[in-house]
C-alpha cells in the first residue's frame, strides 16, 4: 500500500489578513426598546382605525367631513410610518 507524501512544513498557513481570524460581534445584542415597539403598533393601529373610522362614520364627523380624500392619506400614511419602523425591529 503506497504512503501519503509527507510536507516539510507542517505548520498550518497563517493569513496574512489580521480581519480573517475575528469573530463577528453583535452590535446591538439586547433587541428593541418596549418603546419602540409600542409606538410602531401605535401608528399601525391609529392608521387603522382612522380609515375604519372614516368609512363608516366618515360623513358624520365634521372636521373628518372637511378632509374629504385626505383621510386616505392621513390613514395610509399613519399605516406605512408604523410598517417603515419594523425595518428597524430586531
Amino acid at each position: 500500500m503506497p504512503k501519503a507524501k509527507v510536507t516539510k512544513n507542517s505548520i498550518a498557513p497563517v493569513s496574512s489578513n489580521p480581519s480573517a481570524n475575528r469573530t463577528p460581534v453583535k452590535i446591538n445584542s439586547t433587541g428593541t426598546p418596549m418603546w419602540y415597539k409600542v409606538i410602531m403598533f401605535a401608528f399601525m393601529l391609529v392608521g387603522l382605525l382612522w380609515l375604519v373610522a372614516n368609512y363608516l362614520v366618515g360623513p358624520q364627523i365634521p372636521f373628518m367631513n372637511e378632509l374629504d380624500a385626505w383621510n386616505y392619506g392621513i390613514g395610509f400614511g399613519l399605516l406605512i410610518i408604523g410598517l417603515l419602523m419594523t425595518m428597524g425591529w430586531r
